[in-house]
This record gives C-alpha cells, sequence and structure tokens, in this order.
C-alpha cells in the first residue's frame, strides 16, 4: 500500500522547514510529512513525531541515517506539552497536526473504520487506551445519545430516522460489523439519498469515529498545548479533512489572534491543487492553516 502524504510541498512551505531547525509531527501515521521535513532539515535538523495507535507506531520501519535525527513516541498529543519536556525536545520551529485518519486504519487495522470492508465495529485509534468501542455505542447507548452523535459530529440529515432503524434492530439482534450497520443505514434513508455520490453511510461511521476516540475535544487541548511548546516566529500547520475540524481550527486561529497569541498567516484555508487531487483522490476534502506564534 503506497501512503501518499497530503498538502507535503505546502507544509514544507508554510512550516518554513530549512536545515537545522526542528518540528514536531504531532499525527506521524506512516511517516510521509516527517520524511519530507527531515529531508529538508538535513543535516542536523529534528522531528519529534507522535503516533497514539501502538500498531502502527511498532509496524514503522525506519532507517539507521534517519534514527539520529528522529523521536519516535507512542503517545497522544494531548500530552504534547508532558512529551516534549520528558525528551528535552527543543527549540520547536513548527508543529504539524494531520487530523485525518491514516488510510493505514481504513485498509490494514481491521478495527472497522470502513464501511466498505466487513469488521468488527470498534473504530479505536488506541484499543489499549480508549474504553468504548463503536459496537457499544450502537447496541448500548439511549436512542436520543445516539441521534445527538449523528447529528452533532456527522451532521447527517437522517439521523433520527437511523437511530430509530438501529434501535429497531439491535433488539432483534445486536449490530457488531461495519456491514451490519451499512445495511441498517441503508434501509433507513430515502431512496434517493443512496444514490448520491457520498456514500449514505459516510456521516453516519464519521460520526461514531469521533465519539469513540474523542477526537474534537483532543484536537482543542492539543492546539492549546502547542502554544506552550513553540519559540515565537515558529508556526503551527493544520490539515483537516471535515467541517467539524476545520471550523474548529479556525475559530482557535481566531480567538488566540484577537488575544495577540497568533497571526494568521493563511487568511483561507489551502487546499490541494487539481494535479494532487488526480494522484491522491482522497486529498480533495484536505484544508491547510497556518499561524505563527507571535
Amino acid at each position: 500500500m503506497i501512503h501518499l502524504p497530503v498538502l507535503t510541498k505546502e507544509i514544507i512551505q508554510y512550516l518554513k522547514a530549512e536545515p537545522n531547525k526542528n518540528f514536531i509531527d504531532a499525527t506521524f501515521g506512516q511517516g510521509g510529512h516527517t520524511l519530507a521535513i527531515l529531508e529538508k532539515t538535513k543535516p542536523s535538523g529534528k522531528v519529534l513525531a507522535i503516533e497514539y495507535d501502538p500498531i502502527l507506531y511498532r509496524s514503522v520501519d525506519i532507517s539507521q541515517n534517519i534514527k539520529k535525527r528522529l523521536i519516535l513516541v507512542n503517545d497522544s498529543y494531548t500530552n504534547l506539552e508532558k512529551i516534549v519536556k520528558d525528551h528535552n525536545f527543543g527549540p520547536v520551529h513548527g508543529i504539524l497536526f494531520d487530523l485525518g485518519v491514516s488510510m493505514w486504519h481504513f485498509k490494514k487495522s481491521k478495527r472497522g473504520f470502513s464501511f466498505q470492508k466487513n469488521e468488527i465495529l470498534d473504530m479505536r485509534i488506541n484499543p489499549y487506551k480508549e474504553e468504548i468501542p463503536a459496537y457499544k455505542i450502537i447496541n448500548e447507548y439511549p436512542e436520543q445519545e445516539i441521534e445527538k452523535i449523528l447529528k452533532e459530529f456527522g451532521e447527517e440529515k437522517f439521523a433520527k430516522r437511523i437511530t430509530k432503524a438501529i434501535v429497531l434492530q439491535r433488539k432483534a439482534k445486536p449490530i457488531l460489523t461495519t456491514l451490519e450497520l451499512t445495511k441498517v443505514i441503508e434501509e433507513a434513508v430515502p431512496r434517493w439519498y443512496r444514490r448520491q455520490k457520498i456514500h449514505c453511510a459516510t456521516k453516519v461511521f464519521q460520526a461514531l469515529r469521533i465519539a469513540v476516540n474523542n477526537e474534537l475535544e483532543n484536537i482543542k487541548k492539543g492546539l492549546e498545548q502547542s502554544l506552550k511548546v513553540l519559540n515565537s516566529g515558529s508556526r503551527i500547520a493544520v490539515i483537516s479533512f471535515h467541517s467539524l475540524e476545520d471550523r474548529l481550527v479556525k475559530q482557535f486561529f481566531k480567538e488566540k489572534a484577537k488575544g495577540n497569541i497568533l497571526k494568521i498567516i493563511t487568511k483561507k484555508p489551502i487546499t490541494p491543487s487539481r494535479e494532487e487531487i488526480i494522484i491522491n483522490p482522497a486529498s480533495r476534502s484536505a484544508k491547510l492553516r497556518v499561524a505563527e506564534l507571535i
């Protein structure tokens, strides 16, 4: 499986990745952005990279020449300040948050992130830390709570209908797999909705993943902590993939700009070029926002 990090050229440009500078990649994934930054910061620039998924973390194969300049940590970026202190890492010239779930999770993790594969509805990025898998939400949460999750985290217009169908189905038989849930969704929504370009299960799966991993709260924590480890003139770059994330980042930057803490560098989000989208269709919804610590 080929891993294609999104907006790499733009990240290098806006983070000002130059020789001998140090950066944090708060969402390492399969390391595409980290490798690009390390290449630009030779000969002695370093990257502190954080990967929350312990399985993905252990699967990374790092060459010897890179190991000298890479500190790879299995932790959450919600602990960013502590991680930086523990590794005595600095000065920090920039931080990258790539908020998209790695393609590895969809293709290889076998945890039910994709409705296109028949897998157990788990969706935990770190199965050893997160307590509630998606199937528990689907089968045990009250109807009103499930509907709220689908509305707030998925912005799903048929949240009520889908939730009612879920509750009805789970009375007869627990919903444990991705295909079982997808079937319930498809039967609950109008026929025209099933014919849309975006699959009718997309928003439900997004909402469950956000709820399981507490994603939006974690983003807020990570962004707040990034301000404590950066130097004046250093930058935060954030790639988001859906409107909830982008809105959160935009509001955070705006609020800190009003408080004279950050200067917003990208007045409008940077999006992938047509050429990048052709090569990597998964990049089409990516938005990059960048701010600088004053």
